[in-house]
């Protein structure tokens, strides 16, 4: 079955259009989970928390490589939508070149700063020195990360997502191999698990590259970049909002080990990384959905094709609808065996940690209409309702609920801040959806047969 961006849209086929994208972003989040596990399991504890007080500061940097991939895409299937491909390559090679530069600059600003970050996110003692083993393996790979993140949205807009899929695949199955090798065998243990991320995070993004540099019958080719500042900006205004929800988490994140290490100490930053890396999973399958649906919904407004983007909008809420529940359900009865994952051998940590992953497990619940919400502004080419929903969802309200729960909850204050901030961006976004529908008419009283 042939299914491009221009086809109708049955639940069938817009869930064989996403899978490509929901997997490779799961394999995407399995980086770091698979580093945490065998740091968990065969290094120690001390380790462990160190690799999750260090990593959302490397994710700030990958920020700006899904800020692209995201923006661009949402332009560039707009822009074949309109009928002009000369122009959406042009667009795409100017970003691939601005993703280089831009990555280069980042690695170096990241290498020589670790120290003090890491002193500056409240790591002490021995503590410091393992952040920094392990991220200064991983800055000289951050142009790779950075592209490896754009192009995972951008294979999408070249009508690619499967052959996106197969190199992230790949790119993961590297980094599980290395991470045995180099940890079980050799011994590494935080060096190990850095390398190992480091290069497979190389074959991610230099293979694209490749792939679009020769002949191919993608939508898309890499050529001699034409600058056009004005695409540029559009697109990083397009995509401000998935640039802010990262640089969010990231600095979210900071703040819960802050608050954690205050509160319980070296227990707590290590339960909330478990927490952290079955989130990554999770939210994983919403942002691959939200990536693979939003060049069709690009390419439908782009069209003026109202009918197939009220279709999309109504088939989209019912998937996630029903992928919310699953994951809540997960979570919260099967939270002993996930938190036995990484933290089995602790009597005490392991009781900590199934209580945070039942807490935490509420949030699944409306989650995926909240990342949904901010994609699907940014898919329709309005950066600024994206940002704004993205500005307030996972700084804000989070950082608000972080800081003021525990007063009165102690550290169950810092489990649930999750699930109150979640709501309280929903109540923002269906004012938003309602509001806007008056301008992009994707709820449209018109019914299309499903």
């Amino acid at each position: 079955m042939d299914i491009s961006l221009s086809s109708h849209f049955t639940y069938k086929k817009l869930f064989r259009f996403v899978v490509p994208s929901v997997i490779m972003m799961i394999f995407t989040s399995i980086y770091n989970v698979v580093d945490g596990i065998y740091i968990s399991n065969l290094v120690g504890k001390t380790q462990f928390a160190a690799l999750n007080m260090i990593y959302p500061y490397v994710m700030v940097y990958a920020a700006i490589g899904f800020m692209v991939g995201t923006g661009g895409t949402a332009l560039i299937s707009k822009t074949i939508g309109e009928g002009d491909h000369k122009k959406a390559n042009d667009i795409f090679s100017m970003l691939v070149c601005f993703m280089l530069i831009i990555g280069i600059i980042c690695g170096l600003i990241g290498y020589f700063s670790l120290r003090k970050v890491a002193v500056f996110l409240g790591a002490t003692g021995d503590m410091v020195d393992y952040c920094v083993n392990y991220a200064r393996i991983l800055m000289p790979a951050v142009v790779f990360f950075m592209l490896q993140g754009a192009f995972q949205a951008l294979m999408v807009a070249a009508d690619k997502p499967r052959l996106g899929m197969w190199i992230t695949i790949l790119s993961g199955i590297i980094n599980i191999v290395l991470d045995a090798l180099l940890i079980g065998v050799f011994h590494l243990e935080l060096e190990g698990a850095a390398a190992a991320t480091a290069i497979s995070q190389v074959f991610g993004g230099i293979v694209p590259i490749i792939y679009f540099l020769r002949k191919n019958d993608s939508l898309l080719r890499l050529g001699k970049p034409v600058w056009d500042f004005k695409s540029l900006v559009r697109t990083c205004t397009n995509g401000a909002s998935e640039f802010v929800t990262n640089v969010s988490v990231s600095v979210v994140e900071m703040l819960y080990n802050y608050q954690l290490m205050r509160l319980i100490g070296e227990n707590g930053v290590a339960a909330y990384g478990v927490i952290s890396y079955l989130m990554f999973i999770f939210i994983a399958a919403f942002l691959g959905y939200t990536v693979g649906v939003a060049p069709v919904i690009g390419f439908n407004y782009g069209a003026q094709r109202e009918d197939e983007l009220q279709n999309v909008f109504r088939k989209s809420l019912v998937i996630i609808g029903v992928t919310c529940l699953l994951m809540f359900l997960t979570g919260f009865i099967f939270a002993k065996p996930l938190a036995d994952i990484f933290v089995s051998s602790d009597i005490e940590l392991e009781a900590l940690t199934i209580r945070a992953l039942r807490f935490c497990s509420l949030a699944y619940i409306i989650i995926g209409f909240n990342i949904f919400g901010s994609a699907f502004f940014t898919a329709l080419n309005n950066g600024g309702v994206s940002a704004t929903i993205s500005f307030l969802r996972t700084l804000v309200f989070q950082v608000v609920t972080i800081l003021i729960l525990p007063i009165f909850m102690g550290t169950d204050g810092v489990w649930i801040s999750q699930f109150i901030s979640e709501v309280m961006a929903l109540c923002v976004i269906v004012f938003f959806t309602v509001k806007m529908n008056k301008r992009y008419h994707y709820m449209s009283e018109k019914a299309i047969s499903v």
